[in-house]
């Protein structure tokens, strides 16, 4: 297939910029991938959507804020985004200024922050901060929390909060997994009452999930890698809610492709523990092995998400669908409205 495929028109208006007010108050399409039918919901209606006994896999990533502007110590303006942390004082960052710095430069950011170039690796600059302080919690106190370009604003503090989910709770991420913005603790607790269990992966989102599809055949792109970890205890629950006849359903495309690497890196093909570095790409055609349903929001044009979203309901139903969502007017992308898929 072609990236042009993937292309849809969407008015500019139609991109959210901020949250709604409330994370549970937004829309939800949900989409029949064996019929095509479609139906426009709420997104506390999954309460009556999902059946006792489902299992919720959400992804525990916690957004970073990641992003630092300052200049070089000669005097040239820069700004940081953290990919990557290496350890306590070390991580692998993109570098935006007029000319790429040689390593041995020194950085100087907000609150006085001081960073040393160490090297490179690719498009990836490996920094070492100074001090005693390690980097993250640098980042928690001076940071900036790292929107997606398309948000076409500056960070508020109240992204600090909404930018990340209820349940966050390993650092990491350079993005947020959008899909679990939308429950608060209220819904989690609802969910939880009448018998949908959870269960949590973690994928830690770095910048490349921003970065364009730029062949023209989608078999020529290569994927950017990021890191997983599946537990033996999420597989146990997987495999008991298969096993009962019940569908797993996955929060957002990092929980699709925690799951899915989990099983593809094991010897039969089933989910088992995995940690490590996944680079999967999900497009039509791709034999889904352990997702039923997923939660999701709308993604970009021509998006290796979208990709995958068309493998799971099929090219047709999910292209047709955003023209719907697009003509009864969802809000888009990172703080949009939601999708409900099934297989």
């Amino acid at each position: 297939m072609q990236r042009a495929d993937f292309h849809y028109e969407l008015p500019d208006e139609l991109i959210a910029r901020y949250p709604s007010e409330q994370r549970s108050d937004c829309r939800l399409l949900c989409v029949d991938g064996q019929s095509g039918a479609l139906e426009h919901r709420r997104f506390p209606d999954l309460l009556e959507l999902l059946e006792p006994g489902d299992l919720l896999v959400f992804n525990d990533t916690r957004v970073i804020p990641a992003r630092l502007h300052g200049h070089k110590a000669s005097g040239g303006k820069v700004e940081m985004l953290l990919e990557r942390p290496l350890d306590a004082h070390r991580g692998l960052a993109h570098i935006r200024s007029s000319k790429s710095p040689k390593p041995g430069t020194e950085l100087i950011f907000e609150g006085d922050v001081h960073a040393i170039v160490e090297g490179r690796r690719d498009a990836l600059f490996e920094l070492r901060f100074l001090g005693d302080t390690p980097m993250i919690a640098l980042l928690e106190k001076h940071g900036h929390m790292p929107l997606p370009p398309y948000i076409t604003r500056e960070d508020e503090l109240s992204d600090r909060e909404r930018y990340q989910t209820v349940y966050a709770r390993r650092d990491g991420a350079v993005a947020a997994p959008t899909a679990g913005l939308h429950f608060d603790q209220p819904l989690l607790d609802a969910l939880a009452d009448k018998g949908i269990n959870r269960a949590f992966v973690t994928l830690h989102v770095g910048a490349g999930t921003f970065q364009p599809v730029r062949v023209d055949n989608i078999l020529e792109h290569h994927m950017h890698s990021e890191w997983i970890e599946v537990t033996e205890a999420t597989c146990q629950q997987v495999r008991e809610t298969l096993a009962a006849g019940k569908r797993v359903v996955a929060v957002g495309t990092t929980s699709v492709r925690c799951l899915e690497s989990a099983c593809m890196k094991s010897s039969d093909g089933k989910i088992a523990p995995y940690s490590g570095d996944t680079d999967i790409f999900i497009y039509p055609g791709y034999q889904w092995r352990c997702v039923d349903a997923l939660i999701t929001n709308f993604h970009l044009p021509e998006s290796t998400l979208l990709m995958l979203v068309s493998s799971f309901v099929g090219y047709d139903t999910i292209m047709h669908a955003y023209q719907r969502a697009v003509a009864e007017r969802y809000a888009f992308f990172s703080y949009g409205d939601a999708m409900l898929l099934t297989r």
